[in-house]
């Protein structure tokens, strides 16, 4: 199991690299990228900022949750933070199991913990110079 969030630019192709092997009859591979609207606003980018620290450990908690379902350690999870440009990765997500649904299931399981869960915030940047944080995950904080 891979996960990381990065300022990098993310390659599809190095987070494949992170899961397969000959027991495996499906790869799944989700990107998501920045669009240029959202809610009838034109938009020319976003800013993801991040509690980094603990963005790394929920976001390493999602992937073994994944990993779980799937049946497989075969998973790979990065997410960007800094200033993306439209159509640039945001997010990808790479499982590869010994059959689709699983692969498919864990894919779609860990966008939506991540939206649910992880300490990454987004401003997006609109046409016309207005900027907006849109809501996010509110990290918990742990009690002793």
């Amino acid at each position: 199991m891979y996960t990381a969030i990065t300022s990098d630019p993310i390659s599809s192709e190095s987070v494949l690299r992170h899961v397969g092997s000959d027991a495996d009859g499906a790869v799944c591979l989700f990107i998501g990228v920045v669009r240029d609207h959202n809610e009838g606003r034109s938009v020319r980018g976003v800013h993801y900022s991040a509690y980094e620290g603990m963005a790394d450990r929920v976001l390493a908690e999602i992937g073994a949750e994944a990993a779980a379902r799937a049946g497989s350690d075969r998973v790979a999870v990065v997410h960007r933070t800094g200033e993306l440009r439209v159509g640039e990765a945001s997010v990808a997500i790479a499982v590869s199991s010994p059959h689709r649904e699983q692969a498919f299931d864990a894919c779609r399981y860990v966008i939506e913990q991540i939206k649910q869960r992880l300490p990454v915030w987004k401003q997006e940047r609109y046409v016309g110079g207005d900027e907006a944080w849109l809501e996010g995950a509110v990290p918990e904080v742990a009690h002793d």
